[in-house]
């Protein structure tokens, strides 16, 4: 598959894994029984599968092109402070207040993730 196909199925993989984990979290908030589904539990599972594949093959393909891994880097550091948090506002989180910080925090992370890959700078305000 060429490069630009990857892309666009990465960048799609992402916006879906947000979208359903902003979704999860208000449902969460509000206490939705909608959480307890088995679609709702299998669904983040394929996304983020299909998620960490693009991006697993997209880093392969430009890894010796890229003069700076830096911002990849932080990428994937990024990716596991947004897995952490996302699995204590899911998940792990003791209280309703604890799960609240632990997505609003990741959605935080996510952001910075986002900001990282569009400037291919770990260190955004500089850009």
């Amino acid at each position: 598959m060429e490069y630009a196909a990857i892309k666009g199925i990465h960048m799609m993989s992402v916006t879906l894994s947000y979208a359903f984990f902003f979704v999860r979290g208000i449902w969460m908030i509000n206490q939705s029984p909608l959480l307890q589904q088995r679609w709702v539990r299998i669904t983040p599972h394929v996304i983020d599968t299909i998620l960490l594949a693009s991006a697993l093959t997209l880093a392969t393909m430009i890894w010796s092109a890229l003069p700076d891994h830096a911002w990849l880097v932080a990428k994937i550091i990024g990716l596991v402070v947004y897995i952490g948090l996302g699995v204590v506002a899911l998940k792990r989180g003791r209280t309703p207040g604890i799960r609240i910080a632990a997505w609003a925090a990741a959605q935080a992370v996510f952001f910075y993730i986002a900001g990282v890959a569009v400037t291919r700078s770990p260190l955004l305000w500089l850009g």
